[in-house]
Order: C-alpha cells, then sequence, then structure tokens
C-alpha cells in the first residue's frame, strides 16, 4: 500500500500510526520470506531451521547489569482483622538485667467449638385460660442458630463445597444434623437475600455507565438452561433460564418486574429491526401503554392479530423484543449505559460495545493451511494486538486529534485485504461491527474487555461442576443470589463473613450497609 503524499501534510500521530503499520508489515514480509524458505528445504528434502528456545542459563551465569537487578520480594507484616489480646510471657533473666520492653509475636488461631443451649421458657397461664410463653432471643429461628446459618452458606456458595461434605464436617465437629437440614439450611427462609440481590441489581442498572454481561451452561431439574451474569466494577447479578433467546436477556435486565411498555423507545427498537410502519401503527393507535404481566401482553398481541402473521420478520418476536426493552427504559435502567459482550446476538440491545480481545480471538482460531495463510494471520494479529495497545494508552490521556487517527488505524486494518480469503471475510465482517468495536474512543469508561464477566461467571461453573445442577426453582434462585451477593461484597471491599453475620443478627457481628445503597453511592460522580 503505498503512502499517501505528501508525508509532510500529516500529523505526528498519523505518521506514528503509518509508521506502525509499515512495521508491521516488514514483520509479516520476514516471516513470510522465513516461512518459504522453510517450505523450499522441505520440498528439496533438506533440514529446515530448528527451532531453538533460549537458555536461560545465560540470563543466571551472566553479571547482572547495573540497574537491572530485580527487588527481592519482601513478605509482609501480618496484620490480623479481629481483635487481638495481649499476652505476657516472662523470662528466665540473670540478676542485674535492664528491662528493654517486648518484641511482638502475633499468632492467629480460629476457635470452632460448638454449644448446645437449652432456653427453658417460661410458661404462665393468666385468670382468663390464656398460655403465655416467653419469647425465644432475637436471631434464633428454628433448632440452629445464627452462627450455623452464618457458617452454612459460607462454606457452600463461597467456598464451594459439597453437601455431603458439609455434613460430614459438621457431624465430626459435634452438630448433631442431618443431610437433608444441611440442604435446607441455604435455602429456606432466605427471602431477605433475595431482596436485597434484587435490589442490588436494580441499583447497578440505575447508576451504571456501563454493565458487562456474558453466559454460561447451568442444569436446573434435569434440563439444560443458561445462566447470564449482570454487573460492572460494583456489582454481580445471575439469573438462570431455561434458553438463552433474544427474549431472555432484556427481561432479566427489567430487575424483577413483569410488565410490558409501549412507548418511544419500543418503537425505535421496532423499526430498526424491520417491524413494518402499519404493524407499529396499530400498536401506536391502542389506548394502552403498559401492560402488567404476560398474559395481558398475549391477550394484545391476540387482539391486534399478530399472532397470526407469518412474515419476516417475526412480529411477535420483534415487539415482545420492544415491548421489553421499552420497560427496562420505563424503570430507569440503562438509559445511556453500554452493554459489554463478546459479540453474542442475544446481548445486542441499545448502545452495544464488543470486546476487543474476543475479536481478535476470532483471527486466532482461523484455520490455515499454508505458509503465506500463516504469515497473515500472524501480520493481522499482530496490528490488532498494536492496536489494543494504542487504545490502552488512549483511555489513560484521551484526545480528541488522536480519536480521529485511530479510527482511521482501524479502518487500515479491517478493510485490508491478504489474500487469504477466509481471513479478509472475517476482516470484513469485523469491520461492519464498527459501531460496537471502537466504541471506547467515544465512551473512554468503558472496558475493552469483558475479562470482569468471565472472571466473575468462573465461580459458577465452578458450583456446576462440583454440584451439577438444581432441583428446586428455590435452590436455583439461593445459588444465583448468594455466588452474586458474594461477588459483591468482594468488589466493595466487604468480607462475606461479616455480611452474613449482619444480615443473620449473628451476637458481636460488624455493621454492613445495605448493598444498594453502597452500589447508589459508588454510581454518583465525584
Amino acid at each position: 500500500m503505498p503512502p499517501p503524499a505528501p508525508l509532510s501534510a500529516l500529523s505526528r500521530s498519523e505518521l506514528e500510526s503509518l509508521l506502525a503499520d509499515l512495521l508491521g508489515e516488514v514483520a509479516g514480509l520476514k516471516q513470510l520470506v522465513a516461512a518459504q524458505r522453510d517450505e523450499i528445504a522441505r520440498l528439496k528434502g533438506q533440514k529446515t531451521r530448528p527451532t531453538i528456545k533460549p537458555s536461560g542459563m545465560e540470563k543466571s551465569a551472566g553479571p547482572a547489569k547495573p540497574g537491572k537487578r530485580e527487588k527481592r520480594r519482601v513478605r509482609g507484616k501480618v496484620q490480623p482483622t479481629a481483635a487481638i489480646e495481649d499476652k505476657i510471657i516472662p523470662a528466665a533473666i540473670p540478676e542485674g538485667s535492664v528491662f528493654k520492653g517486648y518484641k511482638d509475636y502475633v499468632v492467629q488461631d480460629p476457635i470452632i467449638s460448638v454449644e448446645a443451649i437449652r432456653y427453658r421458657r417460661a410458661c404462665w397461664l393468666t385468670p382468663d385460660g390464656k398460655m403465655i410463653v416467653a419469647p425465644l432471643p432475637e436471631g434464633i429461628s428454628g433448632h440452629f442458630g445464627p452462627r450455623l446459618r452464618r457458617y452454612l452458606p459460607m462454606q457452600y456458595h463461597q467456598g464451594q463445597s459439597t453437601l455431603p461434605r458439609l455434613t460430614a464436617q459438621l457431624r465430626s465437629i459435634g452438630i448433631s444434623i442431618s443431610k437433608r437440614q444441611v440442604q435446607r439450611l441455604p435455602t429456606e427462609g432466605q427471602e431477605a437475600f433475595l431482596a436485597e440481590d434484587n435490589d442490588v441489581l436494580r441499583a447497578g442498572l440505575e447508576t451504571a455507565d456501563w454493565v458487562s454481561v456474558d453466559d454460561t451452561g447451568a442444569r436446573h431439574q434435569a434440563k439444560n438452561g443458561v445462566c447470564t451474569q449482570i454487573g460492572d466494577d460494583r456489582f454481580t447479578a445471575f439469573r438462570t433460564a431455561g434458553s438463552k433467546s433474544r427474549l431472555n436477556f432484556p427481561g432479566l435486565l427489567r430487575a424483577g418486574h413483569t410488565d410490558f411498555v409501549l412507548n418511544d423507545i419500543a418503537f425505535a427498537y421496532m423499526r430498526a429491526h424491520g417491524l413494518s410502519q402499519s404493524l407499529i401503527a396499530k400498536l401506536t393507535g391502542h389506548p394502552e401503554t403498559h401492560f402488567a404481566n404476560p398474559a395481558a401482553w398475549e391477550a394484545l398481541l391476540e387482539h391486534l392479530g399478530f399472532n397470526a402473521l407469518r412474515i419476516t420478520p417475526d412480529p411477535v418476536q420483534v415487539t415482545t423484543e420492544g415491548a421489553l426493552w421499552g420497560a427496562v427504559h420505563a424503570h430507569g435502567f440503562l438509559r445511556d449505559a453500554v452493554v459489554l459482550s463478546d459479540g453474542a446476538g442475544q446481548f445486542n440491545v441499545g448502545q452495544h460495545a464488543l470486546c476487543r480481545v474476543h475479536a481478535e480471538r476470532l483471527v486466532h482460531k482461523l484455520d490455515t493451511f499454508t505458509s503465506k495463510h500463516r504469515a497473515a494471520q500472524a501480520l493481522v494479529r499482530g496490528m490488532i494486538w498494536r492496536f489494543y495497545a494504542a487504545l490502552k494508552a488512549w483511555r489513560i490521556k484521551p484526545s480528541p486529534r488522536r480519536r480521529l487517527a485511530l479510527r482511521a488505524w482501524f479502518d487500515r486494518i479491517f478493510l485490508r485485504r491478504t489474500g487469504f480469503v477466509t481471513l479478509d471475510r472475517l476482516l470484513a465482517r469485523l469491520h461492519a461491527n464498527k459501531a460496537g468495536l471502537p466504541m471506547v474512543l467515544d465512551r473512554p469508561e468503558i472496558p475493552l474487555h469483558t475479562n470482569g464477566s468471565e472472571n466473575d461467571i468462573r465461580c459458577h461453573v465452578t458450583r456446576r461442576k462440583v454440584s451439577a445442577g438444581t432441583r428446586s426453582d428455590l435452590g436455583r434462585d439461593c445459588r444465583d443470589v448468594f455466588l452474586g451477593l458474594t461477588k459483591t461484597c468482594m468488589k466493595n471491599g466487604i468480607a462475606f463473613w461479616d455480611y452474613l453475620g449482619a444480615r443473620l443478627n449473628v451476637p458481636g457481628h460488624k455493621a454492613v450497609p445495605g448493598l444498594a445503597d453502597t452500589i447508589r453511592c459508588r454510581g454518583q460522580p465525584a
């Protein structure tokens, strides 16, 4: 590709990006020449160049260069979070010694013990024949105390233990408990946690500048399903459903609401997805715009005759998606936020940004068959990673002038023709997503990748490997809720142990504010 002329008219940033492209092409040509030499040698029956890795002995045997010496890592002091109890240890000393103070040595040790308290509740019979029984102390619910009710969710959800192991562990330390009771305690009577998790999701969606989403497989009632992760750097929420349809994701973004709303946002969505103007006119002409539940929405579609239509796009599908997205905005969720995903179609709603790493991964996963293909693939991958590094640098110090140069750099990468047909088609498809891939140039606050989502959802994958699936809807919801609350506490610097103690009124617990309030405070501009 000949350089634009004259070069003196180009800015410094444009010259730098042009030089980076040329260096990438030179590196690709060098790889191509080396690959062709190896191919010629192989056809002639000669030995090709061996692949020799650098020896680590050279680094260790040679003298250390000045200024290059690595700093030795020093173990930090032990700083226990628990209250420290002082115990003075006397020393056997000879006569005439001088006291010089104390030398501290901190030892941490958990206390695991079991206590069984029999509450003898006074019973009184009043003159009118009414029996009065003294109430139980605060925090007592059932025959197992709040400490055990805190310990079980901690071990089961955050510790990823199994029910048989938890049962054996509790019995070994002296607690008389059955496996069924161990199974019930982390799930039954957890309505307060379910409500707080829903508040967390609503607070996050109301105040988020962006949310990163991902999904993974989940088993429920011996059927395959999908668990969707929604979150940012302040919160995480998990929701499990039967499929990853385009109706599932906007339905989850309603955060517990079940309504469908016809508003300007809903109609804009329908137009963008090809619904005919005549069908939209039927919806706009209907007097009702808010439908409380799926039954009311289905009644509207049946009344308007949408269910009987056999056209493309499916009017029922598009109108339902639009009404769900309208409900999301009607509740104040994600109004100006960006949805960042790995490019899966079900997440393509609103302002949709794509993960840069997943775009490069598509190029990396291409099957190559010749040395020319491999050289072209290596060239493009190198250019994408250099562009990625330039985007990271730009996010630290954004500038309008550099933004224009990066957009031009993006076009030069993905409009390139390498001669590798499959790669060229992939580059053209990625360039068609120009609005989603370099969205960081318009919204510098959003991440360049979905590593946060993949890290969050890893705990759900581990839970699936350890315990397979769930049987009851309550068990499924509690699994999602406690995993989400664990991640949310971690992101806000709250120990999950302290959070459970505060919510279960464990004696001596630390005060932990509402997670939804914490998220809203962190979401406010400084």
